[in-house]
C-alpha cells in the first residue's frame, strides 16, 4: 500500500491510500475461511462447504471488510510514524475521491482530508494585565443579605386576611361533593379577576369561583381537587370556597434560633456575632462570584493573545459527521462561534497543563466534589451536614460519568487560572454587586 501526503495549508492537508489486490488479498482469504468455518449450507456438514461456493456468497463483503480494515490501520500508522498531532478524525475528501467500483476494481484509491492541531504559543508575564472585580459590601447589601437569611429559615404563620402572595386552606363544596382543607397558593391563580375575589377573605369567608378559569393548570387543579387528572373533564367548574385558615410566609426572627439554624448551634450568640458572620459569608459569596468573573476574562484574555487558527471547514464537517446527522448544518453554523471559543480554550487549558506539570489529583476531585455536595445540602438548608453524609454524596457524584467529567473540567480549570493568576499582574477594580451581576449576565 503506498500512502502520500499533499499539505493544503499549514492546517489543512489530505492523504491518498493507493491499495493494490496483493496488499489486502491475505485478509480477504482470512475473512472467507471465518465465513466458511461458521457457513452452515444444506447439502453440506457444517464448516465444509466449497470455497467457491463461499467466494460467490460472500466474496464482495469479504473484500469490503478487508479494504477497509487495511484503510483504517493505514491512516492510523500514518499518523503515528509522522508524528500528526490532528483535529477530530479524517474525513472523506469531497472532490478527489474517485468513484469506486466495488463489483469490478481490484486496485483502489482513498483521499482523506486531515486537519492538524495548531501549536499553542503562550509567553505569560507581570506585563499581562486582567482585571478582577471586588464587590464592595455596602449597608444596602448587608441589609438585602440579612433579609434573605430571614426569608431562607422563616416559617408559614397565621394571618388574619388574604393578602396576593397567600396560601389558603379550604373547603371546597359543589352539592354533596366536599373537598376539605384543600391548599391554594394565591400566586397559582391565573385569572386576575378570580384571584381579586380572594384578596381581603378571612377564615370563615365564604364565596363562588369558576375553578377552570382560576386554575387553568390541570396537574394543579386535580391536585386541588383532590381528583385524578382524567377525572377533570367530568367535573362542573363552580365551586363555593368556604376559607379556613390563612398562611403567610413570615421572615425568621433574628435571635439565637436563627443564628443556630445559620451557623450551627452555639457558634454565633450575639447581634454583633451574627452581623460579623453574615459579613464573613457574603464576603466568600462575593469572591466567589469576582473570581468566576476573573475567570471569563482571563479566558477572552488567553484566547485573543494566543490568536489560534483552527481549519474550520473541516472542523464544521467534522461536527456534522461526528453527530451522524443529529444537528443540521445550518445548526452547526449558527452555534459555531460558541465551540470555536470553547474550542481554543480547551488547547490553551490542556497546553497550560501539560507546560506546567499541573495534575489533577483523585484528592483534588473529591475535594472539589465535597464543595458541590455542601453547596446543594445547604440550599435545602442543611447548611452543616454531617461529613459522612458529604463524604457519601460526593463519591456518588465522581461515579456519575457525565458530574465526574464536569467536575475534571472544573478542578482543571481552577489550576488554569491560579496558573495565570500567579504570573499575570491582578488589575483590582471596585464594584457593586449589581454591576458585576450585570456583567456576567
Amino acid at each position: 500500500m503506498k500512502v502520500t501526503q499533499k499539505n493544503i495549508d499549514d492546517l489543512n492537508l489530505t492523504v491518498t491510500l493507493n491499495i493494490e489486490q496483493g496488499d489486502y488479498s491475505d485478509k480477504q482469504k482470512k475473512i472467507l475461511n471465518d465465513y466458511r468455518r461458521k457457513a452452515d449450507i444444506k447439502g453440506f456438514r457444517k464448516g465444509m462447504a466449497p470455497m467457491s461456493l463461499i467466494e460467490k456468497m460472500h466474496g464482495r463483503s469479504a473484500m469490503l471488510d478487508a479494504v477497509n480494515n487495511l484503510i483504517s490501520e493505514g491512516l492510523n500508522n500514518y499518523i503515528s510514524e509522522n508524528k500528526l498531532n490532528i483535529l477530530g478524525e479524517p474525513l472523506p475528501n469531497e472532490t478527489e475521491q474517485k468513484q469506486i467500483d466495488w463489483d469490478n476494481d481490484t486496485t483502489f484509491e482513498f483521499v482523506f482530508d486531515l486537519a492538524l492541531s495548531p501549536k499553542v504559543e503562550l509567553q505569560l508575564s507581570k506585563d499581562d494585565k486582567i482585571p478582577y472585580y471586588e464587590v464592595e459590601i455596602s449597608k444596602e447589601e448587608k441589609e438585602k443579605y440579612t433579609g434573605n437569611i430571614k426569608k431562607q429559615f422563616g416559617q408559614l404563620g397565621v394571618a388574619d386576611k388574604i393578602e396576593e402572595e397567600d396560601f389558603i386552606i379550604a373547603d371546597l363544596v359543589q352539592g354533596e361533593m366536599r373537598i376539605e382543607g384543600t391548599y391554594v397558593a394565591m400566586r397559582s391563580i391565573e385569572d386576575a379577576k378570580i384571584k381579586k375575589t380572594f384578596i381581603g377573605k378571612k377564615a370563615g369567608d365564604e364565596f363562588e369561583i369558576d375553578v377552570n378559569k382560576a386554575f387553568a393548570n390541570e396537574a394543579d387543579r386535580a391536585a386541588m381537587l383532590k381528583v385524578k387528572k382524567e377525572e377533570l373533564a367530568s367535573i362542573e367548574p363552580i365551586f363555593k370556597v368556604i376559607v379556613k385558615e390563612v398562611k403567610r410566609f413570615v421572615d425568621a426572627e433574628v435571635n439565637q434560633d436563627l443564628f443556630d439554624k445559620a451557623f450551627g448551634a452555639g457558634v454565633v450568640t450575639s447581634q454583633e456575632e451574627f452581623d460579623a458572620k453574615l459579613v464573613e459569608r457574603m464576603k466568600g459569596e462575593f469572591a466567589q462570584e469576582s473570581d468566576y468573573r476573573y475567570m471569563l476574562d482571563a479566558r477572552e484574555y488567553l484566547i485573543e493573545k494566543s490568536a489560534l487558527k483552527l481549519p474550520e471547514d473541516f472542523l464544521k464537517r467534522w461536527l456534522f459527521t461526528a453527530n451522524e446527522g443529529k444537528f443540521t448544518m445550518e445548526e452547526i453554523e449558527k452555534d459555531f462561534a460558541l465551540f470555536l471559543k470553547d474550542f481554543r480554550w480547551q488547547m490553551i487549558r490542556q497546553t497550560i497543563m501539560k507546560e506546567q506539570k499541573l495534575e489533577v489529583t483523585k484528592e483534588i476531585l473529591i475535594e472539589n466534589a465535597k464543595k458541590i455536595a455542601s453547596y446543594q445540602f445547604a440550599m435545602y438548608g442543611l447548611t452543616n451536614a454531617p461529613e459522612e453524609q458529604v463524604e457519601k454524596y460526593a463519591q456518588s457524584l465522581l461515579s456519575n460519568e457525565k458530574e465526574g467529567r464536569r467536575i475534571y473540567e472544573k478542578a482543571e480549570e481552577d489550576m488554569t487560572i491560579e496558573y495565570v493568576k500567579s504570573v499575570t499582574s491582578i488589575d483590582k477594580k471596585s464594584i457593586s454587586l449589581d454591576e458585576l451581576h450585570k456583567m456576567t449576565n
